[in-house]
């Protein structure tokens, strides 16, 4: 089964907990992620997702409202070396679309249930089709 690290991305989005979610939307638009990590210096504080931010508009509170407020604290992580079989059942469990991939400790990416998606395609394409 293929393993989380050859199907993450790498290039991570990262905020601070401080920042304004509109700034952070207006990063992740910019870069057409749906998530961004938020980091505390080296570690990881949470994770804030596009639902986070349309939960945030739909209460009204956007303006002035900072990422450590609505973020996922803690969130669920998957070591680079597992299976991206195991990352599809913490995602479908636990009913999210973004999961952080760490290595020893330190975030090395973040992989999408898209990412998942791909590597399920690539299974299942006939070869030379």
């Amino acid at each position: 089964m293929p393993v989380i690290g050859n199907h993450m991305s790498r290039d991570l989005l990262s905020v601070g907990a401080d920042e304004r979610i509109a700034d952070a939307a207006r990063r992740m638009v910019d870069r057409g992620v749906g998530a961004v990590l938020v980091m505390d210096g080296k570690r990881l504080a949470g994770i804030l997702t596009e639902r986070d931010v349309l939960r945030a508009v739909a209460e009204g509170r956007v303006e002035d409202a900072r990422v450590g407020e609505r973020m996922t604290r803690h969130p669920e992580t998957v070591e680079a070396s597992e299976s991206t079989g195991h990352a599809a059942s913490l995602m479908i469990h636990g009913g999210f679309r973004h999961l952080p991939v760490t290595e020893g400790g330190a975030v090395v990416g973040i992989v999408s249930i898209r990412d998942l998606m791909r590597v399920v395609l690539e299974d299942s394409t006939p070869r030379g089709a």
